[in-house]
């Protein structure tokens, strides 16, 4: 099973969407600027998720201040950019998951 995940996993990165995700990244990462952004964006997201997973609510300050990274990286297109093509790589993923999963949902169904 375990060299089946390899083999999908390797077949992932031979898509166009996974070409078209790197590329994506590697424009927004060529710019310090937006990559800082970017990374800030990404640790505010996952401070966010702890306290979440530990029963504590954010903060109005946490809230503003998520809403302010947020604004100025939606004003970012090389990071617009790279959300696009994470969606198309989501949406294989998505699908590899039915198809994956479609044997489990026909026991339930009998």
């Amino acid at each position: 099973m375990h060299a089946l995940g390899e083999q999908v996993a390797q077949t992932l990165q031979e898509t166009q969407e996974f070409k078209d995700l790197q590329a994506a990244f590697d424009t927004m990462k060529a710019d310090d600027e937006t990559y800082k952004l970017f990374k800030e964006f990404e640790q505010i997201q996952m401070d966010l998720q702890q306290k979440q997973m530990t029963g504590q609510q954010p903060t109005d300050e946490d809230m503003k201040h998520v809403q302010e990274v947020a604004g100025r990286v939606s004003e970012k297109d090389a990071i617009k950019a790279l959300m696009d093509k994470e969606r198309g790589v989501n949406d294989l993923l998505t699908d590899l998951n039915k198809m994956i999963t479609e044997p489990i949902q026909a026991i339930y169904k009998g």
